[in-house]
């Protein structure tokens, strides 16, 4: 694969990986949905408390926009769909070990399944291959994440919008900003990688 096949839009890292045939790029592809739902759920336990906030800070936000990014919209999409039902049906696999959809944190699930399918659109369209580029990605992806879990916060518990803003969103904004930070450095150095691998 030439440099110029790597640097095109219309392209995310997961494409890069080979399969010769129909039925191989179908069982990649699900290999992918499957891996990016387990790496979503294993950050997910990396849960530190938050004192006043129901929200915990965890890796699970990092790791939907980076599976999102790795693997574009509709497998992005769908390995964390496959997340939010897992968790849904009882896998402990949610923030801390918790599973179900009655938890206050729940629009935040949500909000990384749509998130996760923004950023791989955007990545298909060279949103990862600088780190601008990567930065604003992720910052889109990190506002459809609170867009939705700060008001199902608000919503469940009962809690004022402002509250909810101070306690769900306001905290982990430095935190935002370091995952930003390290994507923006890893995901144009994956591509460069790999174009250095023709």
């Amino acid at each position: 694969m030439s440099t110029a096949a790597l640097t095109r839009t219309g392209t995310v890292l997961a494409d890069l990986l080979p399969a010769t045939t129909a039925s191989r790029a179908r069982v990649r592809d699900a290999a992918l949905v499957a891996g990016g739902a387990v790496l979503t759920g294993l950050a997910a336990q990396i849960a530190v408390p938050v004192p006043g906030s129901p929200v915990p800070v965890t890796g699970q936000t990092f790791a939907a926009l980076l599976v999102g990014t790795a693997l574009g919209a509709r497998r992005g999409l769908l390995s964390l769909a496959l997340y939010a039902l897992a968790g849904m049906a009882g896998m402990p696999w949610f923030a801390g070990g918790a599973s179900g959809y009655a938890s206050p944190t729940f629009g935040y699930i949500v909000g990384m399944l749509l998130a996760s399918g923004l950023v791989g659109a955007l990545a298909r369209r060279g949103g990862d291959r600088g780190a601008l580029r990567t930065a604003a990605t992720m910052a889109a992806g990190t506002a459809v994440i609170y867009a939705l879990g700060v008001p199902y916060l608000a919503l469940s518990t009962g809690m004022s919008l402002d509250k909810a803003v101070a306690v769900g969103l306001a905290p982990f904004l430095f935190g935002d900003a370091l995952k930003a930070a390290l994507a923006m450095g890893a995901l144009p150095a994956a591509w460069k990688l790999a174009g250095r691998r023709d």
